[in-house]
């Protein structure tokens, strides 16, 4: 295993995954690697080697960004995922050598989990595929508000909403929730009705932290 001291957070949106980053490092004294956490590196990022990364870096109007259909919305994250998992990996190098527990919000492949890291090291978290798409805009988070505001100003602002969601649907697929679950990776769903301290809890025990 690569990382022994890294812990890796893969799944679906609205799973929880970012919360319970932030509270294991903490609670361990460890470095939380939030969402977008590579974002440190996009203002050096080549746009010939990072096509995906930087065409947010460098777009004129993000209006665009909300415009774009299903299929090129999907091709763009499936691009941004095999791009952030580069510079994960570099960075991963880097942070990993402080000795500290670092605790990963990721979208790194379950192919490339496997070969970097172990069942003890690796949790995926999920939520129904209809919530990920459905309450996608109630995160407080601004990126996410700054994308709703965007879809408000449009001549249509129902239709641009409703071809964001089905953006969000392609990506949020009962298929890609499956192959999460059926991972061979310990697997946390979300439950509305658990505490965080229990979520906290239960992730510790399929971890093996202590």
């Amino acid at each position: 295993m690569l990382y022994d001291h890294v812990y890796f957070f893969n799944g679906t949106a609205y799973a929880g995954k970012s919360t319970l980053v932030k509270k294991l490092a903490e609670k361990y004294g460890g470095v939380a690697c939030e969402e977008n956490y590579h974002n440190a590196l996009l203002p050096t990022l080549d746009k010939g080697a990072f096509p995906c990364l930087t065409y947010t870096r460098d777009l004129a109007d993000w209006h665009d960004f909300i415009r774009r259909t299903p299929d090129e919305y999907e091709a763009w994250v499936k691009g941004v995922t095999l791009e952030c998992e580069t510079l994960e990996l570099q960075m991963l190098e880097e942070i990993s050598r402080q000795g500290k527990k670092v605790f990963v919000d990721t979208n790194i492949s379950l192919e490339t989990l496997k070969r970097v890291s172990d069942e003890k090291h690796v949790l995926i978290m999920l939520a129904d595929p209809e919530i990920s798409v459905r309450r996608f805009f109630e995160r407080p988070d601004r990126e996410k508000q700054f994308l709703y505001q965007l879809m408000m100003e449009e001549p249509d602002p129902q239709a641009a909403l409703d071809n964001f969601r089905k953006c969000l649907t392609r990506v949020n697929s009962p298929e890609i929730y499956d192959t999460f679950l059926h991972s061979g990776f310990p697997v946390l769903l979300r439950d509305e009705n658990r505490t965080a301290e229990k979520t906290l809890a239960l992730a510790e025990q399929m971890l093996g932290l202590h």
